[in-house]
């Protein structure tokens, strides 16, 4: 049997990358997938187009998890779709890596919209549709969190706040049966880490040669610990921190 049969999965900035994984890891054992994204709809669309091409269900929703009117909408379209909520996995983030001097205001607010505020906005309404039976909500980090490499000043501190609100959200709703933790990525190959101009650069070399694995990550990597912490093989599990990052710290 599937490991998510019959479960309905929220995924956040699914379009491309880690979340795009995800979403289609999820389909692949079962679940009905929503594909959250911003702006990029074609990517979207191919996403969900390939996951009903492999006999999976999925539609894509548009919504900035940054915006409370945005969020309340992707979840009424799951419910509407496919009549419950099982899975949230908030995945969505924005990144942009600058110097101390080149620190502003409104990058700082863009960061922490999206990141920090988006995780909460997010869950705060996927509670209203989870029954009583619980679910599991998956939050993505980054190794960068508790391990900054300079630039990502903003960025680090956006993961480290998810960080805490997974331990704190983890003990708010165990009382519902609703888990969370929290995965956290070390480098992967995205298509924004290419955009970044990381792939292929001397920071690459540079965190393979920091990761024991000997390598760059991949979202599938990340996707395997998603549905892990999807399933009820991580029944036992919340408020957890897991690194996925080939040992990389």
């Amino acid at each position: 049997m599937k490991k998510l049969n019959g479960k309905v999965a929220v995924v956040t900035g699914a379009s491309k990358g880690i979340g795009a994984a995800i979403a289609k890891e999820y389909a692949a054992n079962g679940a009905s997938v929503v594909v959250n994204y911003s702006t990029s709809k074609e990517d979207a669309e191919r996403v969900v187009k390939e996951i009903i091409a492999n006999d999976g269900k999925a539609i894509a929703v548009q919504g900035s998890v940054a915006n409370a009117s945005d969020v309340k909408r992707i979840f009424e379209q799951t419910k509407q779709a496919f009549g419950k909520l099982d899975v949230l996995v908030n995945n969505a983030g924005i990144y942009k890596f600058d110097s101390i001097e080149e620190v502003t205001e409104e990058e700082f607010h863009r960061q922490f919209n999206t990141n920090v505020l988006g995780v909460l906005l997010s869950t705060r309404e996927a509670v209203k549709y989870f029954s009583s039976e619980g679910g599991s909500i998956i939050n993505v980090s980054s190794v960068v969190s508790t391990n900054p490499i300079p630039g990502t000043a903003i960025y680090a501190a956006t993961k480290g706040a998810v960080d805490t609100m997974t331990i704190g959200l983890a003990r708010e709703l165990a009382g519902r049966k609703i888990r969370v933790n929290n995965i956290a990525p070390g480098g992967i190959e995205t298509e924004g880490s290419i955009t970044l101009g990381m792939i292929g650069s001397d920071l690459e070399k540079q965190i393979v040669a920091q990761t024991p694995l000997g390598r760059i990550g991949q979202p599938q990597d990340i996707a395997k610990i998603a549905l892990f912490l999807a399933s009820d093989d991580s029944g036992w599990v919340t408020g957890e921190r897991i690194h996925g990052s080939g040992g990389y710290r």
